[in-house]
């Protein structure tokens, strides 16, 4: 009886290693996919939703039983010795800015890995793939060690650039080595800024957190750390100039890659930013985040006229995730309470819209087999589902008042204008210049939807005739709307988890 009553109590308290389970189940549980049967492809399919399925139920009964929304410190810490010869830890945790990304992981991951059902061809390494990206994903956003965090983002490469050079299209072994030559490059930054950051001021590499967060550096240092970090996070976010892997990247994979991508890929480096750059440098930040306003604003302007001039669909969907990318990185830069938190509810709003903008582009190249807008036209009448589908999440895309991105970037406006740090007549700048990327967006946007939707130039196929969105495409399509515009109606859902964590980093930079 007493035995039962401890596993209870271990189940039911902190102690039990909630993390590590979440972390390290998909991998391995999809290192079993190829040793089981060849019955086909079905079984394999259903093997891995179900690994998906459970890990999101798992995070989501851990969260909403063992997170305190009100604690800004880290919760579910768990702190294992790994390797002793050099003192490297396991440490995970989760804070008010991680529980969001890592929700947004298991939702997008599970909902890719349903949309990947077209892929026949070795389909066990597929879905190895995407299961291994998963838990290096959630891996990054729940460790508490910087080590740990450059593992897990290296683990993210190699099935990136897998799934990329062995089912892309016609260019893909040219995208899959372009994305890997920045995203490889950006990594040596991060690994020498860890080294740095980790081997400075003592014998001891001390790689953790909460002991970063309160080191001081001497100016010059912080500021190589700065550049070094910032570099790496700026390929993966990306921000220009480092952004030319990204459209090339979108344009060629396959459609549930693109999901991934999109919907938390490019999330990280804001991630990094936030958590490394934010909270261990705040004094090379406060240099820095005038210049990070400054990219940020040509960044919108810049992604949003470049867009209507491309002809393949996904990637002009590329260029608006780049042009969006940029509030994220106004909000950092603004460093007000108002502008952080736009830029977190943003990086969980774009991850639901990009990933849905490209599932809707891949569905649609599924039934007529073309990518170049110029070739499309009057695909509403035989695709109405498709055709509803792309309009409304077209519109949240561009900022439409009741889905999510009209209140992350609103908030982004609002903390640029109340920033403390600039002077009137930059922020009025900055803002004209947000203001000239929304009237942007929606041409680009609109201008696409006419091309593919309206006109008559499929009509006159002979014998055409196209399948509409079946139950399994609605599904996905659906399940992300609803959180966009869930988030768009009561955006307390994603600001109740982090507003109290971008307290405590935003007054650090006061009280330093």
């Amino acid at each position: 009886m007493g035995l039962f009553v401890q596993a209870y109590l271990v189940f039911t308290t902190n102690y039990f290693p909630w993390l590590t389970i979440i972390v390290v189940l998909p991998i391995l549980a999809g290192s079993f996919i190829f040793f089981l049967p060849h019955r086909g492809n079905k079984v394999i399919r259903w093997y891995t939703i179900c690994i998906c399925i459970l890990e999101l139920l798992l995070t989501t009964y851990t969260f909403c039983s063992h997170f305190q929304l009100d604690d800004p410190l880290t919760q579910l810490a768990e702190d294992y010795k790994w390797i002793n010869f050099f003192d490297f830890y396991w440490r995970l945790g989760i804070d008010g800015l991680s529980i969001g990304p890592i929700l947004l992981t298991g939702f997008i991951t599970t909902l890719a890995t349903l949309a990947a059902r077209p892929i026949t061809r070795d389909s066990r390494l597929f879905h190895f793939l995407m299961l291994a990206m998963y838990s290096g994903q959630i891996g990054l956003f729940s460790s508490r060690d910087l080590l740990l965090f450059f593992i897990m983002w290296e683990l993210e490469l190699i099935p990136v650039y897998l799934l990329l050079s062995m089912w892309g299209g016609k260019k893909r072994l040219y995208s899959a080595t372009k994305f890997i030559l920045y995203t490889a490059g950006g990594s040596i930054f991060l690994l020498i800024g860890v080294l740095g950051i980790g081997l400075y001021g003592s014998n001891e590499p001390t790689l953790n957190y909460e002991t970063l967060a309160n080191q001081s550096y001497p100016a010059a240092l912080e500021i190589i750390f700065y550049i070094g970090f910032l570099i790496a996070f700026a390929v993966k976010s990306p921000i220009i100039p480092l952004h030319t892997w990204l459209p090339d990247t979108h344009g060629e994979a396959h459609y549930s890659t693109c999901m991934l991508l999109a919907g938390i890929l490019l999330k990280m480096g804001a991630y990094g930013l936030v958590r490394i750059n934010m909270e261990f440098l705040p004094h090379a930040h406060s240099l820095f985040s005038p210049w990070l306003i400054t990219i940020g604003a040509i960044q919108i302007i810049y992604a949003a006229s470049t867009s209507p001039g491309q002809r393949n669909l996904k990637k002009r969907i590329a260029y608006s995730s780049i042009s969006h990318m940029g509030f994220i990185i106004i909000g950092i830069g603004s460093i007000t309470d108002t502008g952080l938190n736009g830029a977190i509810l943003q990086i969980i709003s774009h991850g639901f819209i990009g990933a849905a903008l490209f599932f809707l582009a891949g569905t649609s190249y599924d039934r007529i087999r073309l990518l170049y807008l110029d070739e499309m036209g009057g695909m509403a009448i035989p695709l109405p589902k498709i055709f509803t589908m792309f309009s409304i999440l077209s519109m949240a895309s561009l900022a439409l008042p009741g889905m999510s991105g009209f209140v992350a970037e609103l908030l982004v406006f609002f903390g640029i204008i109340t920033s403390q740090k600039y002077l009137l007549m930059p922020k009025i700048l900055v803002t004209f210049l947000m203001a000239i990327g929304m009237i942007l967006t929606p041409i680009y946007l609109l201008s696409m939807i006419r091309q593919m939707f309206y006109g008559y130039k499929l009509f006159n196929v002979p014998n055409s005739y196209f399948f509409d969105s079946g139950p399994r495409e609605l599904f996905v399509s659906i399940s992300i709307l609803l959180p966009i515009i869930g988030i768009g109606i009561y955006p307390d859902f994603v600001l109740s988890l982090s507003v109290d964590k971008v307290e405590a980093i935003i007054s650090n930079f006061f009280y330093r």
